[in-house]
């Protein structure tokens, strides 16, 4: 379950605050302007706030300045547009299908702009549900623009003043992904689960995981951070050091259950991580609350038991030196790690010096760049880009159900059943599917409620308190259990309805129906000028590789001592793991699509995990290396190094490279450094997986083509 969804930890989420800051924003500008005019003024500011509120995410304040920007003016101008085209039918149908189209064409921007889409759609239908004079559109428009203009800055202003809060509760919201993802990590060493499966699992919270990392980095590095921010970059770069040495222990689990399955071993180890996850939890936990917090959870027990078994452990050779020196090694990473947790708490108690930082050091290719060219629309504009296919089946699906709602037997509410379709249609089929249940499920309930509600409850003021909810609840709910947010806007709608047109009792069944038809064709539509993930697998499986060649070098440069710093490494990292997430999403995507259009899902499986298991190895390779620094026989080490990476970088499809032998006659005396055994071991695990991501290459490969 997500965190924010427990009753323990929404209150002091993120989510919850935003729903909070636009509800007060939306009821406070359209009371006052109530109180200042008249309703149908008032409902036309409420239109321009609602709209622009759609836009009010958690951002760096440039990149919210600009996003809430286009959202006024957008909006605004589609407001002006269909109120003037409202007397005139066939105008008003192209306006509208022209305006479908191309708010649609705005999803090439990302997810981002997605918001953007959907407040367009919005404010279109909003606006063409009752005719309008040239007078009449232009006081509307000025009106929407009022209103969406004063949400702006009165949410702007709030962001700033509470812009501390807003990182301490996004950063904390990743430490609780970093939570979850290490108790998965503790079920690896269950031997009731299925360890591909659990492998399978870790890759998918991984780029959840990375996501949830990425806007901490977006708000926490960007710019100078101010005296009462220190704490929160400590915290930060505590938590990515945490991050790596979790990361680095991803790679020994099936030589441990082979040869440790029956013993005490795995259990010890499954509870030791499943302790370190509930303690990042904890920090996370004082984070929320603006705490410093402390250690209670006592791992004595645990790593008592630990060390005696290991000292009971007999002499083993061959495998079962292997099985015995990764179980050591295991121990070590997990002391570790209890360590860097306890760093983790002292780290929100008390700014401590320096920053962790290199100083001077540029940040840009760590945080999320917002660009929005008119050229990379124009670009898609053809007939093989999915985006353009998105927006025309948006755009046709709108136009029949605005059409097929004049020929109804009862009073239809056109802009409901286009606002369904504009909800349920996404660019992917998959969440197109779960959109629509969502919707359906979520007006059904919403629609109940609001007729118990209507039934008992007939003060105003009490329904002004219940339409307040529902607006905090919609946008709270919006990114994490869109259920929520479809019952939540279905009651505010519905009790907007109530109080502005006291005798509608009709209202609920007939936005019932209305979304019943709207669901049906977007429903039918979701099958029109399809973008089916498996036509995009290709590229994106080369785009993992490409990313992992660069990160493979970036390596190199690192443990050879060719850089100074590891700045490129974590950069090369990052943007690896940003391809592997979004080809593990597309994955998971496709799994939601009919069985007909699926294609390799094993082989995909197989690509992901082996490629994320290279990125563990790396990590566990170099903290080896600063393990065993001292006496460390530089010239052998960097011999073996360098032979290494140039057979991952042919496993991997990278041109050949001629690399220096080791010298003969010198094993028995590097054999004396510690580090020697456990070095060869890594660099074996190495290339055998390296080895394997090239073989699910070729498999997949195979299968698209038999597909």
């Amino acid at each position: 379950m997500h965190y924010a969804l427990a009753p323990r930890t929404f209150l002091f989420s993120h989510y919850f605050y935003t729903g909070l800051r636009i509800a007060t924003g939306i009821v406070g500008l359209t009371f006052l302007t109530y109180a200042l005019a008249d309703l149908p003024t008032a409902i036309a500011v409420a239109m321009g706030a609602l709209c622009t509120s759609l836009m009010d995410m958690p951002s760096p304040l440039r990149h919210k300045f600009n996003e809430m920007l286009a959202g006024v003016l957008l909006c605004s101008v589609v407001a002006l547009l269909v109120s003037l085209s409202s007397q005139v039918e066939w105008l008003l149908l192209t306006v509208i299908v022209v305006v479908s189209f191309f708010s649609s064409m705005m999803v090439v921007y990302g997810r981002k702009a997605m918001p953007l889409q959907f407040a367009a759609l919005f404010v279109m239908m909003l606006s063409s549900e009752a005719p309008s004079t040239p007078l009449q559109a232009l006081r509307h428009g000025a009106l929407f623009f009022a209103g969406g203009a004063g949400y702006m800055a009165y949410a702007m202003a709030v962001v700033w003043v509470r812009q501390r809060r807003l990182k301490q509760q996004v950063l904390a919201e990743a430490l609780y992904e970093l939570a979850v993802y290490t108790n998965m990590k503790a079920g690896c060493y269950d031997v009731a689960y299925s360890l591909p499966r659990q492998m399978e699992k870790l890759v998918r919270e991984q780029s959840v995981l990375a996501e949830r990392q990425q806007a901490s980095r977006d708000l926490i590095l960007r710019g100078e951070p101010a005296s009462n921010e220190i704490i929160l970059v400590q915290v930060h770069y505590a938590m990515f050091d945490l991050y790596e040495l979790v990361l680095s222990t991803h790679t020994d689990y099936e030589l441990l259950r082979q040869h440790f399955a029956n013993g005490p071993i795995l259990p010890l180890l499954g509870d030791l991580i499943g302790k370190a996850a509930h303690d990042i939890e904890a920090v996370a936990y004082a984070m929320t609350r603006d705490q410093p917090s402390r250690v209670t959870i006592d791992y004595e027990d645990e790593l008592r038991a630990l060390e005696e078994v290991l000292r009971e452990l007999p002499a083993g050779e061959g495998e079962d030196y292997d099985a015995q020196a990764a179980l050591r090694a295991t121990a070590n990473k997990i002391r570790e790690v209890i360590a860097l947790i306890a760093r983790l708490h002292a780290a929100t108690q008390a700014s401590h010096g320096a920053l962790p930082m290199v100083p001077n050091s540029d940040q840009t290719p760590f945080l999320t760049q917002q660009r929005y060219s008119l050229g990379m629309l124009v670009s898609n504009l053809r007939w093989s880009s999915p985006v353009f296919r998105f927006a025309l089946r948006v755009a046709m699906a709108i136009t029949v159900g605005l059409v097929s709602s004049d020929w109804l037997p009862y009073t239809s509410h056109g802009y409901w059943t286009a606002l369904t379709i504009a909800v349920i249609l996404k660019p992917s089929f998959s969440l197109t599917r779960q959109r629509r249940a969502d919707r359906l499920i979520g007006t059904l309930i919403g629609c109940l409620i609001t007729a118990v509600i209507l039934h008992f409850v007939h003060a105003p003021a009490a329904l002004i308190g219940f339409l307040f909810v529902a607006t905090a609840a919609a946008p709270a709910f919006l990114s994490i259990k869109y259920r929520y947010t479809a019952i939540a806007a279905s009651v505010q709608a519905l009790l907007l309805i109530g109080l502005t047109v006291p005798h509608g009792g009709s209202g609920i069944s007939e936005r019932l129906l209305d979304t019943l038809l709207g669901t049906l064709i977007a429903t039918v539509f979701s099958r029109v000028l399809p973008n089916w993930e498996y036509q995009n697998l290709p590229r994106m499986v080369d785009a993992v590789l490409e990313a992992n060649r660069k990160y493979i070098d970036a390596a190199a440069d690192l443990l050879l001592g060719r850089t100074g710093d590891d700045v490129d490494y974590r950069v090369s990292r990052k943007r690896f793991m940003d391809s592997l997430a979004t080809l593990s999403a597309a994955l998971g995507r496709m799994l939601d699509e009919p069985a007909d259009k699926r294609r390799a899902p094993d082989e995909l499986n197989r690509f992901t995990v082996q490629n994320y298991l290279l990125v563990a190895h790396m990590a566990a390779l170099r903290l080896l290396l600063q393990r065993y620094a001292e006496n460390l026989p530089a010239r052998e080490v960097e011999l073996a190094l360098e032979s290494m990476f140039a057979e991952v970088r042919r496993s991997l499809g990278a041109p050949l490279v001629e690399t220096p032998a080791l010298p003969a006659g010198q094993s028995t005396w590097i054999a004396e450094w510690p580090g020697w055994a456990p070095l060869q071991r890594r660099l074996r695990l190495l290339r055998r997986d390296a080895a394997q991501v090239g073989d699910s290459k070729a498999a997949i490969g195979d299968a698209l083509g038999r597909g």
